[in-house]
């Protein structure tokens, strides 16, 4: 069925026993896809029903439909003619994971951060009111991401505005790991008040079936079901905010949710449709398991198994690493804004219940959450992915260094991160942190690297940022267990990586050696670099910039004297970096055989590392040949 839908038009006239079979083929197609190239697979499982009932119910694209972070819109662009295309989900050139409407005129915003659909859609309502402009705007929301702040602005502003929104709430107890807190609890409230919509809807369905109603027989009518409302729902948010309640509903019955869909589209004021859907519905490996299946990357689609590596990401070493530290300080605490599993801080959790704080998806308020348990005399360990850390800014600036708060911040994801595209590369928290006072910045290049950089920053009494990649840690050597010290990393001389058949004298005769300096993100590459141009006559030291922030400079200079050039590699955006701050210092001091590679300003898309760093002229590749390019000058 899905080679014959070139858009939502197709999906209208099927019958009730075709959309069973169109159901089961998206999630077939979808769970094939994602075995292959990795991506979300639980939450789109969860809404292929109620994605059908919407493009039936709606029109595409003249009514917008606004995924909220948009981890669920896998059948929305099966639906919307991206199905040939759809096996180069994720890949370089192909489908992205998110919404995207350079690929699509029925994706109508890049979306890839939680939150954010209820504001964004409210504004596209308003600019096509004062437009006189008609369709529908309808923006779709899960639980999870109803836990961020920004989705209460935008509820309130809608409410306010009295506009005639329609917020779909996917209700599936999960965002990414288990929903905890105060609106998982309401919301499960909600879910048992099915007795109101019961007879709600009787009553709806009585009246219809009656002619010529006069208006006195309508608003008794009105008033009754109001006194319905205060019957069985006491309490509600949604209506005290001003909008209309509609739910709880099964997610999962198609029939039924087109009927009340029908409904609601014909109602002049906003309304909450609330949906609760089984999060992996239709693969048991994703329902029994919704936190693994998430994000995933290849899996073998028979039993759910996803391929195990011999080696550690950093990912793993940090979870092991926090654990040891707890261990030794009571005074540790972890927290993470709903991402316990991606973080590694799920073992913690399991050994430390007490000392574990999952606000949900709130990174501002984890943030300054944490500049109260140091206030308070805790030390605070909040794990972020770099992405994420944006929306915490002032609150870093504010409620943690302006208050001398010692938190550690630990930034997952920081540099190129494959597969998720422009909304996930964790390429500008340096330039957006390096101005920040009294804040400490350390890039860690291997396992035993952060597990002494962790240690020193939870002794150093200072607000401290350890940033690290989405990667497996590489073979380590002698100097990443040098001791830290503030403002100076880590010399590698070339004579530490081993060439066969090149002798230390032989390296010594060479002329031209160069420098590079490297945040320890990309030591990898920097590495490969290196070993290429030994073997090519070059000669070449590696210096990781173990502290971004602050910087030993007179320590540096002494090193950048001994050689011919200095390259820069940074996986950080170049204006703001640590790299043009250095290069910056070199000039100042007359030398100029310098070269900086580093990201530029402008967005990246989706693609394996390789492909990012390609597309940023930062593989070991143009390492090399930048390397070789100060040597011959």
């Amino acid at each position: 069925m899905l080679a014959r839908i070139d858009s939502p038009e197709d999906i209208k006239n099927l019958s009730q026993k075709q959309i069973d079979e169109l159901s089961q083929e998206i999630r077939k197609t979808i769970i094939d896809v994602v075995g292959k190239n990795g991506g979300h697979l639980a939450s789109n499982l969860g809404v292929v029903e109620l994605t059908i009932a919407l493009h039936r119910v709606f029109n595409s694209p003249q009514d917008a439909i606004i995924w909220d972070v948009s981890h669920q819109c896998y059948a929305h662009k099966l639906l919307t003619g991206r199905y040939k295309n759809f096996s180069s989900l994720r890949q370089k050139d192909g489908i992205s994971g998110f919404t995207n409407p350079n690929e699509n005129s029925a994706d109508y915003f890049i979306s890839g951060h939680a939150s954010t659909s209820i504001s964004s859609a409210l504004g596209l309502l308003v600019a096509r009111k004062l437009q006189n402009d008609e369709g529908k705007v309808i923006a779709v929301i899960g639980d999870g991401a109803l836990t961020g702040g920004l989705a209460f602005e935008g509820l309130c502003h809608a409410g306010q505005l009295y506009k005639n929104l329609i917020v779909i709430l996917n209700d599936n107890q999960m965002s990414i790991d288990h929903n905890d807190g105060v609106i998982s609890r309401y919301l499960s409230r909600l879910s048992m008040s099915h007795q109101y919509q019961f007879f709600r809807y009787s009553i709806d369905k009585i009246i219809d079936k009656i002619p010529l109603f006069s208006k006195g027989i309508k608003k008794f009518i009105f008033r009754f079901k109001r006194s319905l409302k205060g019957l069985f729902l006491t309490n509600n948010l949604f209506t005290d905010l001003g909008f209309e309640y509609v739910g709880p509903l099964d997610g999962h019955d198609e029939k039924s949710l087109e009927i009340v869909l029908q409904k609601v589209k014909n109602l002049n004021r906003p309304v909450v449709v609330h949906v609760v859907t089984k999060k992996g519905k239709g693969y048991s490996p994703a329902e029994n398991n919704p936190e693994v299946f998430h994000g995933v990357g290849p899996f073998c689609i028979s039993d759910g198994t996803v391929e195990k590596f011999d080696t550690l990401s950093f990912t793993e070493v940090f979870s092991n690493c926090m654990i040891d530290l707890a261990d030794k300080n009571e005074k540790i605490v972890g927290i993470t804004a709903a991402m316990a599993k991606g973080t590694g801080l799920s073992a913690f959790s399991r050994k430390y219940p007490n000392r574990f704080f999952d606000v949900g998806i709130a990174e501002e308020h984890a943030v300054t959450f944490a500049g109260g348990l140091a206030v308070g005399g805790m030390i605070p360990v909040v794990c972020i992915y770099s992405t994420f850390i944006q929306r915490s800014i002032d609150q870093i600036i504010h409620d943690v260094t302006l208050q001398n708060a010692h938190v550690i911040f630990m930034l997952d994801r920081a540099g190129a991160v494959p597969s998720d595209g422009v909304t996930h590369q964790g390429i500008f928290d340096i330039s957006l942190l390096r101005p920040i006072p009294k804040l400490n910045i350390l890039s860690v290049a291997s396992a035993d690297d952060l597990k002494l950089c962790l240690e020193w920053a939870s002794e150093s009494k200072y607000a401290t940022v350890i940033r690290y990649p989405k990667l497996s840690c590489p073979t380590e050597l002698p100097q990443f267990k040098t001791s830290v010290e503030i403002g100076r990393g880590i010399l590698i001389p070339c004579s530490e990586i081993i060439i066969e058949n090149i002798s230390e004298v032989e390296l010594e005769n060479r002329k031209n050696k160069i420098l590079v300096v490297s945040t320890g993100g990309m030591f990898n590459e920097v590495h490969t670099a290196v070993r290429a141009t030994l073997m090519d006559n070059g000669y070449s030291d590696i210096y990781l910039l173990r502290f971004i922030k602050p910087i030993d400079l007179d320590y540096f200079w002494q090193i950048v004297q001994k050689y011919h050039g200095v390259v820069f590699v940074e996986d950080g955006v170049q204006i703001g970096g640590i790299s043009e701050y250095l290069n910056s210092f070199l000039l100042e001091n007359n030398f100029t055989n310098t070269k900086i590679l580093a990201f530029e300003d402008k967005f990246y898309e989706h693609g394996s590392r390789f492909d990012v760093c390609k597309c940023a002229n930062l593989t070991s590749q143009d390492i090399a040949s930048a390397i070789k390019e100060l040597s011959a000058k």
